[in-house]
């Protein structure tokens, strides 16, 4: 079973990198470009079209892809640790 979940922790891992980097790199760019009025060359507008994933049309299904991906690994991970398998009970010596 747990090899298993290796598996599709560490496809799952793949799929899910590009877009969570993305998102991570471009919410941190606009703070940086608003909050502290550093100039990058680019738009905070442009940024931020990118952090919610505007400029690929998909605004409306990115975050929820994300967050998706993010529970996925979160529950293949936590399986892989073995806190969330079942508790076995030592056998008594007789």
């Amino acid at each position: 079973m747990k090899r298993s979940f290796r598996k599709y922790h560490r496809l799952l891992g793949i799929i899910v990198s590009l877009p969570l980097v993305l998102t991570v790199l471009t919410g941190m760019l606009t703070t940086f470009v608003r909050e502290w009025s550093l100039n990058l060359g680019v738009p905070a507008s442009f940024l931020l079209s990118i952090h919610t994933g505007e400029i690929f049309h998909l605004e409306g299904i990115y975050p929820i892809l994300n967050g998706l991906g993010c529970l996925g690994l979160l529950v293949t991970g936590l399986s892989m640790s073995g806190l969330l398998g079942r508790k076995t009970r030592p056998n008594p010596k007789s």
